[in-house]
């Protein structure tokens, strides 16, 4: 299944909030993937934009965490 841009967003959405609810998160790529059952190309992608954006950095050892810390 592929997902679409809007969904890709959806998606990106739901993430932030999650991120957002606990500021502590730290997550691998497959870890975002199997929480939220998404296929590997779209999960890459939508962490990408996350990242991208500002809102996640990666680290060293691989895990996504927020950015900056919340407001």
């Amino acid at each position: 299944m592929t997902i679409d841009r809007r969904t890709s967003v959806d998606w990106a959405h739901v993430i932030q909030a999650e991120y957002l609810e606990m500021p502590g998160l730290q997550l691998t790529m497959e870890q975002v993937r199997r929480l939220w059952g998404l296929e590997d190309q779209a999960c890459r992608r939508i962490l990408e934009e996350l990242v991208a954006t500002h809102f996640l950095r990666r680290t060293a050892r691989d895990l996504y965490v927020l950015d900056a810390p919340a407001c």
